[in-house]
């Protein structure tokens, strides 16, 4: 990290907004699709204003706010004048519809929710009606455009010093039960953010990329990474390959990514026309929240000619280890990197026993960047032990260097005949088949089994379709032991994914396990 501030000497992350513009105050902070471009000095003067005109609306410092808001240089903004203000934010994912946004809503007795008219086809500002009128009108509206609540700063009170109290209520998806909202401060998003741009080794001479929704907890990630460094950051609503690439042409963007998936897309374009970068000014791409195959980081290294610095974060602590440009290729292929700036891991057995370098076992962090608590049904979850270390519900191991390789996520894990199966690693060989556009395993009931293995598929277009026989015979060229190949294949046109492009594998199974029982096809 190439930073001109120190970020401790800010408390809050309005001290850190307001550091950055009077270090670089002229420099771009951000620019959107349409070419807008607003410097730090802007972005904290819009901010104040901002933050006075929602004080006149009512929302006062200590409110608890709900906002389901686009990538958009107003959301970054009104999200700032919040934090001028000490609102607790609860952001919300703007695919998300009444029965989660009512539910993370009332999860965080929030006072207020922000939304905005129609997007994308779909009436925001009718469904906030409904959830008011449900609520008993105890919630409260603002329904935003281009123009943002405006007031004057003066009238403003001071800006909040601390940066322990809690102030971020991110939540789960909810696709499967209530939300949790899992509570962060100032304080843990710093320091996710300030790791960010440590393990990317970002600096003032960068331009980023926010291609996701911002109400995801990589939005405050980048953005902190921003203003620790002075990177500019180029924001896109809604994300398409091909406008994406104009935008990042235009704006010279150096770092870009978010997920796997936003790899290939890029890598696609890429091979349209191989005979130029597809973005010349790029170094690197960046990103997480699910498993980068092996041979998707050698084809974007040997066609566009840039390293995937992938990393492994969650909602509970959105930087646990990254991948730096100082790791060997075969670190940067295998690996989901080094423990970030101030993170510690351990892989411990089902007792807690710390495990030796290179044993499979449950994975344990600690760290500044550590949510606080999760809050559930009025309740305070506080899922840490003594010593102030939490279990990521990931399995994995950790090799000499440091380096963690993450094995599969101990819920997902299928039960074959006693036998403890990674759907992680049979993914990992099925996704470098060239037919393959996209792939998750899942275990179906079995009677005799207990489970089978199930490959559910996603193929390029074009590609005629593969059949079990097919499959395995890949399995078994590919070196993996028989006990791991799939026992069912199942073709399906897009898989259904979560808003920050994650595969929903609960929903996933579901649905094929229901589908077969409509058909009379055995599944248990």
């Amino acid at each position: 990290m190439n930073s001109d501030i120190a970020p401790n000497d800010a408390v809050s992350l309005w001290d850190l907004l307001a550091l950055r513009a009077e270090t670089t105050g002229d420099a771009v902070a951000l620019i959107d699709e349409h070419d807008r471009r607003m410097t730090f000095a802007e972005v904290v003067s819009v901010a104040e204003r901002v933050a006075a005109g929602l004080l006149a609306r009512g929302i006062e410092p200590g409110s608890t706010v709900s906002w389901q808001l686009p990538t958009r240089i107003e959301t970054v903004v009104l999200s700032l004048a919040l934090s001028r203000l000490g609102v607790t934010q609860n952001p919300i994912i703007p695919l998300y519809r009444a029965r989660e946004v009512g539910a993370m809503v009332a999860q965080c007795e929030s006072e207020w929710l922000i939304t905005l008219g129609e997007f994308r086809g779909f009436d925001h500002g009718a469904m906030a009606e409904e959830l008011r009128a449900a609520s008993g009108d105890r919630l409260n509206l603002l329904i935003v455009s281009s123009e943002l609540p405006d007031g004057d700063p003066a009238g403003l009170p001071p800006a909040p010093v601390g940066r322990e109290e809690v102030r971020w209520i991110y939540t789960t998806s909810g696709t499967t039960s209530a939300p949790k909202g899992v509570c962060h401060t100032d304080g843990t998003l710093i320091a996710g953010g300030v790791s960010l741009a440590d393990a990317i080794g970002a600096s003032a001479e960068d331009v980023g990329t926010i291609f996701f929704p911002y109400a995801h907890i990589g939005g405050p990630d980048l953005l902190i990474a921003s203003l620790t460094t002075g990177m500019s950051l180029t924001l896109m609503e809604v994300y398409e390959p091909r406008a994406a690439v104009d935008l990042m042409r235009r704006a010279g963007v150096t770092i870009t990514g978010g997920s796997t998936p936003h790899y290939a897309l890029l890598l696609e374009e890429q091979r349209k026309n191989p005979g130029a970068r597809v973005v010349p000014t790029l170094r690197m791409l960046t990103g997480g929240g699910a498993p980068m195959p092996e041979k998707l980081f050698r084809d974007v290294l040997t066609e566009m000619g840039i390293p995937i610095l992938h990393a492994y974060g969650m909602t509970e602590c959105p930087m646990i280890t990254s991948a730096r440009m100082s790791d060997s290729i075969e670190q940067l292929a295998t690996t989901s990197g080094r423990p970030v700036l101030g993170c510690e891991v351990q892989i411990r057995t089902e007792e807690d026993d710390v495990l030796p370098i290179g044993e499979v076992g449950r994975v344990w962090l600690r760290g500044p960047m550590l949510f606080k608590e999760y809050r559930a049904d009025g309740e305070i979850i506080r899922p840490f032990d003594s010593d102030g270390w939490m279990f990521t519900g990931d399995t994995g191991r950790l090799e000499a260097e440091g380096h963690l390789v993450l094995v599969g996520r101990e819920k997902d894990l299928i039960i074959r005949k006693g036998e403890s199966i990674s759907p992680t690693e049979i993914e990992e060989v099925l996704a470098a088949h060239s037919a393959v556009a996209d792939v998750a395993v899942i275990g179906l009931p079995d009677d005799r089994s207990g489970e089978r293995i199930c490959a559910v598929l996603q193929l390029h277009e074009g590609t005629a379709d593969l059949d079990v026989d097919e499959i395995r015979a890949y399995c078994r060229e590919a070196g993996i032991s028989p006990a791991k190949f799939p026992e069912d294949i199942v073709i399906v046109s897009e898989m259904p994914k979560t808003p920050t492009m994650k595969i929903r594998k609960q929903h996933l199974r579901q649905s094929v396990i229901d589908q077969r029982a409509l058909s009379g096809a055995a599944v248990d």
